[in-house]
């Protein structure tokens, strides 16, 4: 699940990616062109209503690319995204 949520600035926007704790075990952290893909930068936290999420505040404007990256170098996609294809979801901000 992704969460869109307007900040106090008007060009930015808190995006929170959220996915069922059980979706894989091990840690999982998104990756994405705003963070370089790099694995490991916004990793995941459990959360006691039994999901896992990071908060990323992001430029509003452009298009965003991600996916997540569990233990063992596992890729996955979230389907609560504005478009997906074989190179992750994209989200509009």
């Amino acid at each position: 699940m992704i969460r869109r949520q307007r900040t106090g600035e008007h060009d930015s926007i808190k995006v929170t990616f959220v996915i069922d704790e059980q979706a894989h075990e091990g840690p999982v952290s998104v990756v994405g062109d705003f963070n370089d893909w790099k694995p490991g930068a916004h990793l995941l936290r459990r959360r006691s209503n039994g999901t896992r999420s990071v908060a990323v505040t992001l430029p509003t404007g452009r298009p965003v690319r991600f996916r997540y990256l569990g233990d063992g170098g596992r890729w996955f996609d979230d389907s609560d995204v504005d478009h997906l294809d074989g190179d992750g979801g994209l989200i509009k901000l």
